[in-house]
């Protein structure tokens, strides 16, 4: 073998791990400038890889849902990926290896964008510790096998320089020169068998115009793909069993379950749809089936039933026989007043709200075991507060010297809690 021998990198199954990844950054995806429904970058990695971009766009909001780096990953594909019609990506332009429409203004606000979302990723996201970290991990495996499996299609053809390349050298000029001088032609050695004039008619007219080709015969179009109507067709289906089901008495079947059952079938209809293009008007069904999905996960629906009524609720017991266990509401405000209790009296209650605010006032010198909680909305509990989403609940018991002694239980869908000494 001589040592002039050129070496090809190879891409596809027959690469080894340094090669597939040089030749990802070589052969990265670009970011349309049409199709796409933000930036580009889910667009851009499914064309590259021959996937329907909405599988791309789903895994992406599934990622960050379920794991927080669904976002850092988007920012990443914004600042790494170039535009169409870009020889570089932002983060080039920014360090000076080219130019990209992007401004080095913008290529700074994305770098300090990605420190929140790297915190977000690290932090675990919205559901358990320690995903967020895990998750990146595999969607980086992922995107790994994907361009060593698929990575020899589809591959990006980066536009040709702006200024056109220089067509004239010195051994070409002196060429010209000698040319010239043994001739005996112009002194500008111009060439007269180089002129290339237009066959004008001797009468002045313009040269013979070559009629434009006739256009193209459309594509033909494909077989629509029945994987859309078949998948919502068992969509609903099995929502229909998982209701009937929860609906005669078994526990496993809440609506949340339904929903996620329903949720995960769409989601199977989607992925197999980008195989064979098909299934697109999927993602009209699997958005308000994530939307739904995560607000029953994150509101305690329980609390919403027929038997806790609507409207507002005031009482004001002034003996123990006339606390009742549980004051509850389907929707209204709850207002509960147990400073009219006598002295040395022990009580136990419950407020429960599924949409409303509930207030509660306790006698001053009363010992208090109180818990508060709330799906949406703020918490006032005897001086601590929470604000937000989900928050965990306030538990614990403030010390009396009256005799008097509360068990109280504040819990509500949608609302403010308030429990105050009066």
């Amino acid at each position: 073998m001589s040592g002039s021998e050129t070496h090809t990198p190879k891409h596809g199954p027959a690469a080894g791990f340094e090669e597939t990844v040089k030749d990802f950054w070589r052969s990265r995806p670009v970011r349309p400038a049409h199709g796409r429904k933000f930036a580009g970058v889910a667009a851009g990695i499914g064309y590259r890889y021959g996937i329907d971009p909405t599988v791309v766009r789903v895994a992406l909001v599934a990622a960050t849902v379920f794991g927080g780096f669904g976002v850092f990953v988007y920012l990443l594909g914004w600042l790494f990926l170039p535009q169409e019609g870009d020889r570089v990506s932002a983060f080039e332009g920014l360090i000076g290896r080219g130019r990209a429409s992007s401004s080095p203004a913008f290529a700074v606000l994305l770098l300090i964008l990605l420190f929140p979302g790297l915190t977000w990723t690290l932090s675990g996201g919205w559901m358990t510790d320690g995903t967020g970290l895990i998750g990146f991990a595999l969607a980086a495996v992922a995107l790994y096998l994907l361009h060593r499996n698929r990575g020899q299609f589809n591959r990006p053809v980066m536009p040709a320089p702006a200024y056109p390349t220089a067509a004239f050298s010195m051994a070409s000029a002196s060429a010209s020169t000698s040319t010239a001088t043994e001739g005996g032609w112009d002194p500008l050695a111009a060439d007269p068998s180089a002129w290339d004039l237009p066959n004008a008619s001797l009468s002045g007219g313009l040269p013979p115009q070559t009629p434009p080709p006739p256009p193209a015969p459309p594509a033909p179009r494909g077989r629509k793909s029945k994987i859309g109507a078949a998948t919502f067709g068992v969509a609903v289906l099995v929502a229909g069993v998982g209701t009937v089901l929860g609906l005669d008495g078994e526990a496993w079947f809440t609506m949340q379950h339904v929903v996620g059952l329903t949720l995960g079938v769409v989601g199977i209809g989607l992925v197999a749809g980008s195989f064979v293009r098909g299934g697109r008007g999927l993602i009209g069904l699997a958005v308000p089936l994530a939307i739904v999905g995560m607000a029953l996960t994150t509101v305690p629906f329980e609390n919403f039933s027929v038997k806790g009524g609507l409207g507002d609720l005031t009482a004001t017991p002034s003996q123990v026989s006339e606390v009742l266990p549980e004051y509850h509401r389907s929707a209204g405000d709850i207002g509960l007043d147990l400073t009219k209790l006598p002295a040395g009296a022990t009580v136990t209650t419950k407020v429960t709200n599924g949409a409303g605010n509930s207030t509660v006032l306790v006698p001053m010198g009363a010992e208090v075991k109180v818990t508060c909680e709330t799906g949406a909305g703020d918490v006032d509990c005897l001086g601590q507060s929470r604000s937000g989403v989900g928050e965990d609940a306030i538990d614990f018991t403030a010390p009396g010297d009256s005799g008097q002694k509360i068990v109280l239980q504040v819990k509500n869908g949608v609302g403010n809690v308030e429990v105050r000494r009066g």
